[in-house]
């Protein structure tokens, strides 16, 4: 029923593996990370370092569990070089006893999902099964990759209305699924695609894809007891792709319209690991409860939680007084201002936007 979208069992892993150690593409994207210098000198030589330094590391790894090990120890990595803090808080407030449905803000490609789990895993609680929207996964090494880290897929790209249809209830299925049979946390975006000019906002045709799989009579709040809704807010201080964004969005203010190249989505991941981002919050908020008439109330209660959490660091507030071109922090001012360089005048525009906007959402909410 699902064995098109799911994530890897254990018993397919140790396969799974073997096969990508093969795969020339994936030899190749970690060498160009990993060892760039050598790569552009001896790219099979690096590839085949790549090959050798796979199958040592993956000697151990049996199960989903195991992976998902290494995975932390690599995210801690990582945090360490390209953020100055990783902080969260409310997971205290989750009952453990059933699994839970995190929708989050989307902010980042890879991280927002990684981060959820990274404060998961640190607190002893099982990790998510992760959305990812097969437009990200053009390659079948990609799907494999992915879906061994406990990911499933989003079909987006179906050719009919019905076929679209057939999707959206196949996912809506597996989710609850999940859920309530399984018993595995989920983490979904609360949109397709990433908040570039950072406005969170709900699509409330997400909640209506997860209320597909309800029965008529059965009420809303029922179901919603079932799936255990509980927002997330992700803030970042920085954004490791706020020029890109900043970018594509003049782009479209200005052409009506902007045109991905063949391998941006993979660098959009790339950078966004790997890139500086300054001070991470978390915030785990309240589980979703109440009675609610439709879909669009739905999202709009997610949506006030996550506004409502999302933290402000000096980059959002300076960014904002920038904009009315009033005086402000000037350490922060001459940080946002270097990263700016070398745009264009609605370039920069967008970029102070983006960091300006979850300010100009608290106010909104405050009225």
């Amino acid at each position: 029923m699902f064995d098109d979208i799911r994530p890897y069992h254990d018993d397919e892993v140790v396969a799974v593996i073997q096969k990508l150690i093969e795969e020339t593409d994936l030899q190749t994207s970690i060498a160009s990370l990993k060892v760039p210098r050598l790569f552009k000198i001896f790219p099979k030589l690096s590839r085949a370092f790549v090959k050798l330094s796979l199958k040592m590391r993956v000697k151990k790894i049996v199960c989903t569990d195991s992976i998902q090990q290494e995975v932390a120890k690599y995210l801690n990595h990582l945090m360490k070089n390209s953020s100055t803090s990783f902080t969260y808080h409310g997971l205290e407030k989750l009952d453990t006893s059933k699994a839970t449905l995190f929708i989050s803000n989307h902010r980042d490609i890879i991280l927002d999902a990684a981060l959820v789990n990274l404060a998961l895993f640190q607190s002893d609680m099982s990790t998510v099964q992760a959305a990812v929207g097969n437009n990200l996964l053009d390659k079948p090494w990609v799907s494999d990759l992915m879906r061994l880290n406990k990911c499933f897929v989003v079909k987006r790209n179906e050719k009919t209305k019905r076929a679209m249809l057939q999707a959206s209830k196949q996912l809506s299925r597996f989710i609850h699924h999940s859920l309530t049979t399984n018993k595995q946390n989920i983490w979904i975006a609360q949109r397709e695609g990433r908040a570039k000019d950072g406005i969170d906002k709900t699509n409330a045709a997400l909640i209506s894809m997860l209320l597909l799989n309800k029965e008529k009579n059965t009420p809303i709040s029922d179901y919603l007891q079932e799936l255990n809704i509980v927002p997330v807010a992700i803030s970042y201080e920085f954004d490791p792709c706020d020029r890109d964004k900043a970018i594509e969005l003049a782009a479209k203010e200005a052409h009506g319209e902007y045109q991905k190249s063949a391998d941006e989505d993979i660098k959009s991941m790339t950078q966004g690991l790997i890139g500086e981002k300054g001070q991470i919050h978390i915030e785990f908020c309240t589980p979703l409860q109440g009675n609610f008439d439709d879909s669009k109330a739905i999202a709009n209660a997610i949506d006030q939680q996550i506004i409502a959490n999302y933290k402000l660091y000096d980059s959002n507030l300076t960014a904002h007084t920038l904009l009315q071109n009033q005086s402000t922090q000037p350490v922060m001012a001459e940080q946002l201002k270097q990263r700016m360089q070398g745009l264009t005048a609605p370039q920069q525009h967008w970029l102070l936007t983006m960091y300006a906007n979850p300010v100009l959402g608290k106010e909104e909410l405050e009225k």
